[in-house]
């Protein structure tokens, strides 16, 4: 999932998403595609499938959802790739 053309925009989003910034703040679908040069649709998209995952979670706030990082499942889902399941 992360190793693809469209895994590494994931792997770029949640880079992002550890700069002090957006790892206290957050970042909105506006936000990650203007980022990251890419349709709206598209940002949504990589950022659902990353929620899905367990990788990122979500917040409201008055600007909408905001996205993000959820280390302790990151971190959970490397150690199941290390093992090779």
């Amino acid at each position: 999932m992360l190793r693809t053309p469209t895994g590494e925009t994931r792997l770029r989003i949640l880079a992002w998403l550890k700069e002090p910034g957006p790892a206290a703040d957050g970042v909105t679908a506006d936000d990650v595609a203007e980022r990251l040069s890419i349709p709206r649709p598209v940002a949504v998209t990589h950022l659902r499938l990353l929620e899905a995952t367990g990788m990122l979670r979500t917040s409201r706030s008055a600007g909408g959802v905001r996205y993000h990082r959820d280390d302790m499942r990151i971190a959970e889902v490397a150690r199941m790739f290390e093992k090779a399941w």
